[in-house]
């Protein structure tokens, strides 16, 4: 009986583990929409509305501790936990990284972005995201295979990122007025690929669940 309590318990924190998934994912995508368009007052909102995933991320983690402190978990129910504790860590930041481009929309106001970068940043969040929804399905199934394919395609994220670089150089060097706002572009493409690199971390931790393992993953 016991068991089926903590189960059900644990089902819970895992259910709530994917709604801050799902509530990260959708403040990256309102964030290079908001930056599409310029938008100052959807960028305000999705920057406000970082403290709801705040507080979703400090809710689950208060479940952990419960559930550790209040019940006998075995070796692997500990794993699981102290994974989900890393997991919902690297969610939060990647909500971070979401309300840093809504600050950079903020900052950069009504000035002109190319549609060619603006097209690569959706790219990169394409990616990035793709990889997070699948690394958070292996995590529910506890497949470690899939967990160590995933990283792999953080390559695709980084060609990205150096495409961006190399044009935004491209523009500098023809119009030096266009520097502050090459850098602030700079600074969101930075932001979308460190995403893919918590998703690698969220991979990592995957595997240590399933094979009590911890060790970096190789990307390249």
């Amino acid at each position: 009986m016991a068991r089926e309590t903590f189960e059900r318990q644990l089902k819970m924190i895992l259910d709530q583990v994917l709604v801050l998934g799902s509530m990260v994912e959708q403040a990256v995508l309102d964030s290079l929409d908001a930056l599409k368009r310029r938008d100052q007052a959807a960028a305000r909102r999705i920057y406000e509305a970082d403290l709801q995933i705040n507080e979703k991320r400090y809710s689950i983690e208060s479940g952990c501790i419960t559930l550790i402190a209040t019940q006998q978990p075995m070796a692997r129910d500990v794993r699981f936990l102290a994974a989900i504790l890393e997991i919902i860590t690297e969610l939060e930041r990647i909500g971070d990284y979401a309300k840093g481009i809504c600050k950079i929309t903020q900052i950069i106001s009504e000035e002109a972005i190319d549609p060619v970068l603006i097209d690569d940043l959706e790219q990169m969040a394409t990616l990035g995201l793709d990889m997070l929804r699948r690394a958070l399905d292996a995590f529910v199934a506890g497949d470690a295979t899939i967990a160590r394919e995933i990283p792999m395609e953080d390559s695709k994220v980084d060609q990205l990122y150096n495409q961006v670089y190399h044009k935004l150089m491209e523009q500098m060097t023809v119009d030096i007025s266009t520097i502050d706002r090459a850098n602030h572009i700079m600074w969101a493409a930075h932001n979308l690929e460190r995403m893919s690199d918590r998703v690698t971390n969220i991979c990592e931790r995957i595997i240590y669940v399933a094979t009590g393992e911890m060790k970096e993953l190789d990307t390249t």
